[in-house]
């Protein structure tokens, strides 16, 4: 087939013949072993080590929700990147974070921003949020193969809901199985610290500027007591990614705004070094 589409120059029929509006759909019927779960491992002897990424969290506002992330990839004891990306747009309105095996979960974020593209382009429309949370937890759940394994990916989904009017966030399980969060969420190895501080802080009514100044705070606060989460990198000019999605689409804040944000963080803990408390009553 490859060596008649050379000579040709026409794509194969499978390419021009209507049918799902599913790209995963698509891949399992024409070409399987490109999809992650259907990849076959070598045998290894002891510990598989591979770079894992570290902690996710959102916050909604009443604008939108922010979606952020640590830039420290581990393997092991190891830091093997101190500027991963994790956070990445799934289309206009919605994003996706990344915790777990790097390699897969870069992957699996690209074919999930396939996933909706196709979509779009076959039924004329977008997937509302809640198909789209739904399409995302079809993906992990192939993947669990991969995941007993040892290479798991546990996504973060956050998006504005253009019928509600409103931010909101999706966590999963290594399963695939979905449960929306109300106000913030975390996930990965520091998100115990994380969540923590976004209870102290979390509050109704929040500003924009507020919710991307609280989740850099829970960030911190993260990688203050997690190892393999990594805190504002002021000497490399390494700072959290921040992304905000609104009525206005996905928007990630440049590094000058990231770093004015942690830069002000920084200056406050020199004064409070557990960081700042919840109101009290």
């Amino acid at each position: 087939m490859e060596a008649n589409t050379r000579s040709t120059g026409r794509l194969p029929a499978a390419f021009l013949t209507p049918g799902s509006s599913s790209f995963m759909d698509f891949l399992s019927g024409h070409q399987p072993e490109m999809l992650p779960g259907n990849r076959q491992l070598p045998p290894t002897q002891g510990v598989f080590e591979a770079p894992h990424g570290t902690t996710i969290l959102a916050v909604t506002f009443p604008g939108g929700v922010v979606l952020a992330g640590d830039r420290r990839a581990t393997m092991g004891n190891v830091i093997a990147s101190r500027d991963m990306e994790k956070v990445f747009p799934a289309d206009e309105y919605s994003a996706v974070g990344v915790a777990g095996t790097a390699g897969l979960a870069v992957e699996m974020v690209k074919l999930f921003q396939l996933e909706l593209e196709h979509f779009e382009k076959v039924e004329g429309a977008t997937l509302s949020l809640e198909g789209k949370a739904n399409r995302l937890s079809t993906m992990i759940r192939s993947n669990l193969g991969m995941a007993m394994q040892g290479l798991a990916v546990v996504p973060l989904f956050a998006g504005y809901d253009v019928d509600r009017e409103k931010g909101r966030i999706f966590s999963y399980d290594v399963t695939g199985g979905r449960s929306e969060e109300h106000g913030f969420a975390a996930t990965g190895s520091g998100s115990v610290f994380a969540r923590g501080a976004m209870k102290k802080l979390y509050h109704d009514g929040l500003t924009e500027d507020q919710a991307t100044t609280l989740a850099v705070q829970a960030l911190y606060d993260a990688a203050d007591d997690d190892s393999a989460t990594g805190g504002p990198d002021v000497g490399r000019r390494i700072y959290p990614i921040v992304t905000v999605i609104s009525d206005e689409g996905f928007r990630r804040l440049t590094d000058e705004e990231s770093s004015a944000i942690a830069r002000s963080i920084l200056e406050k803990r020199m004064e409070q070094p557990d960081g700042p408390r919840a109101a009290l009553l």
